[in-house]
């Protein structure tokens, strides 16, 4: 119930507010937010990183959306994998959904790992979470993760730096709607391939 009341509080408007309120903090207020999304899987990130790009202009909000989503899930990949002997992680790992991404990450890593992240939804926490549980290597998560997150970021940030223009021409808002459904059938798309590659390859 508190996680919920504080989720309905948390609107595009408030979050906005908030980051005015605190502008004269620096880049903290911006990659704070984002850097929260990895622990905090509700947050709407397609609201922090649009609003960064509206209060901090187009390239300072994507590199401070940039760093707090990549330090997120890095904080979030390396305390997993050190706590992976853990008997509830390792019971959480047993979970269907944790299961099948740790067998994507195995066969496919940097792939699943990458075009999983150009997309501002998804299953970012299990895709950590299952990336240090397998045992994937730092650097080829690290190059994965920050190739896809820029392109990710770069694009919602260009949205967010000019949003009076939708407001102006709200025919340009279904570009926005488009972005968010492609990338919701891209996120299906991808993990259909991935679970087809499993099946074809434990029937050899």
């Amino acid at each position: 119930m508190y996680n919920l009341d504080i989720m309905s509080w948390l609107t595009e408007d408030k979050l906005l507010y908030l980051m005015e309120q605190y502008r004269s903090f620096g880049p903290f207020p911006g990659i704070a937010l984002t850097f929260m999304k990895s622990f905090v899987p509700p947050l709407p990130t397609i609201a922090i990183v649009g609003l960064n790009g509206a209060v901090y202009g187009l390239w300072l909000g994507f590199l401070y959306s940039w760093i707090g989503l990549v330090a997120g899930c890095v904080t979030t990949f390396l305390i997993i994998r050190k706590i992976s002997s853990h008997a509830y992680v390792r019971k959480w790992s047993l979970r269907p959904k944790v299961a099948k991404a740790m067998k994507w990450v195995r066969q496919s890593g940097f792939s699943y790992v990458f075009l999983l992240s150009i997309f501002p939804v998804g299953p970012f926490v299990v895709i950590n979470m299952a990336a240090g549980l397998a045992g994937m290597k730092l650097r080829s998560y690290l190059l994965a993760l920050m190739a896809g997150k820029a392109i990710m970021v770069f694009v919602v940030s260009y949205i967010g730096n000019d949003v009076e223009r939708f407001i102006r021409r709200p025919a340009e808002g279904i570009y926005v709607l488009l972005f968010i459904g492609l990338s919701l059938w891209g996120v299906k798309a991808i993990e259909a391939r991935f679970s087809r590659a499993g099946r074809e390859g434990g029937s050899k």
